[in-house]
């Protein structure tokens, strides 16, 4: 257990505490954003986008010992405070786009909100693009990816597209509430709207949104499974997780999802991995599902590393970052089995404004198997800035530790509000 007593630390410990280190934060210089060419051997992988995602990629790459560089939006993004090929730039800017491609081997992402035109204008101009436009289309459209895993038969929940209070309320018959999700742009929990009623739809409706309905899915809890293909139609498929959502958040991933019979996990596996053939996708694909009394029915997809995978870093042979780089670079996938018989992870949020780093003591001197994996990120309320992994046996308990460890660097106690 953790203790909120300072008086309670041993002597050595209360020392140590007074001699803070700076981290890369407290500098209010910003780093040189100019490119450095090093000893690198081998092919550059670039990333769009400069998030945890690709601040952890970058720490695989280093493993690999392939290049990586980072399209940034600012030299205090988490990824552009440790990657040395960080180009400062505009996602949105073909031109900003085109000058770093050139600089790169492969172009991949940490989001899905490069424009499709964009990517389109860099493959026909040679640039390797993984995952293609074509599929990366299907993470930037709600309603073109329903369309067309529907087209597959593969079960998802009911969905029309809607424009105006009559389509929503012909499409609930009488059933709230129904479900509101922008067709674009949307991402953990943002664009999703439960309407329990017609005058919370029309609310929603005056954003000027496009929009689709979907049913409400009473699910008996959320599932995910990531996979990795290569150009050369090498799969892999890590073993299938449970995650815990609060107020649109993902809090906590237990890997693998406690209790799913076989023949379901299997199922879920073989969905992730016919998606991402059926699709084309090179590198990652995330997909969350969710699991019901009727089986289980996909939610969203997305083709990058992922909040779901963050587990792997500690439980899995290769991490999802590291499997991510040799996909698209086309090399043999890596092993996703187990390296823990359970591993739970469970995100560092924003909390009271404290300072995170001085209750690392607490944290590591009550658990010292905890994991902490913090992002370089200004602490906002709610903002995902690091996460926590603990390895072992018991899910149950597991989920506790990782719980309490999460709270304390968040609030300062281990049951905060």
């Amino acid at each position: 257990m953790y203790r909120t007593d300072r008086g309670a630390c041993p002597a050595h410990l209360r020392a140590r505490r007074s001699r803070r280190v700076p981290s890369v934060t407290d500098s209010p210089a910003a780093p040189d954003s100019t490119p450095v060419a090093g000893p690198v051997a081998g092919p550059v992988v670039g990333m769009v986008g400069g998030g945890q995602l690709a601040r952890m990629t970058a720490q695989a790459a280093i493993g690999l010992g392939v290049g990586f560089r980072v399209l940034a939006g600012s030299a205090a993004d988490s990824a552009a405070q440790v990657t040395v090929g960080t180009q400062l730039g505009d996602y949105r800017s073909l031109d900003d786009l085109r000058a770093f491609a050139a600089g790169g081997d492969v172009l991949t992402f940490d989001h899905e909100h490069v424009p499709g035109e964009h990517l389109a204008a860099l493959e026909a101009a040679g640039v390797q693009v993984r995952p293609p436009a074509s599929a990366l289309r299907f993470t930037q459209d709600k309603l073109a990816m329903r369309e067309r895993l529907a087209g597959l038969g593969i079960d998802c929940p009911r969905f029309a597209p809607v424009s105006g209070i009559a389509e929503v309320e012909a499409f609930a018959d009488g059933t709230w509430p129904v479900v509101l999700k922008a067709i674009s742009g949307g991402y953990d929990g943002k664009g999703v709207w439960v309407c329990a009623s017609a005058a919370q739809a029309r609310a929603v409706l005056a954003h000027g949104l496009a929009l689709i309905a979907e049913e409400y899915v009473a699910f008996d809890r959320e599932l995910a499974v990531l996979a990795a293909r290569s150009p050369h139609n090498q799969g892999a498929v890590y073993p299938v997780v449970e995650t815990v959502q609060r107020d649109g958040i993902c809090r906590e991933v237990i890997a693998p999802a406690p209790g799913l019979a076989p023949a379901r996990a299997e199922h879920a596996e073989e969905l992730a991995l016919r998606i991402a053939a059926e699709l084309d996708v090179t590198g990652l694909l995330a997909v969350e599902m969710f699991e019901t009394s009727r089986g289980l029915l996909v939610n969203e997809l997305a083709m990058r590393p992922h909040n779901c995978g963050h587990w792997t870093i500690e439980g899995a042979v290769t991490s999802q970052f590291e499997q991510h780089l040799r996909a698209v670079l086309d090399l043999p996938l890596g092993s996703p089995a187990l390296a823990a018989p359970v591993t739970v992870m469970a995100n560092v949020l924003g909390g009271d404004g404290g300072d995170v780093y001085d209750r690392y003591i607490h944290v590591m001197a009550g658990d010292p198997a905890v994991k902490v994996h913090m992002y370089g990120k200004p602490a906002r309320p709610g903002r995902k800035i690091g996460h926590v992994t603990v390895t072992g046996r018991d899910p149950a308990e597991l989920t506790g530790r990782a719980r309490r460890a999460a709270s304390y660097l968040r609030w300062g106690n281990e049951d905060g509000p």
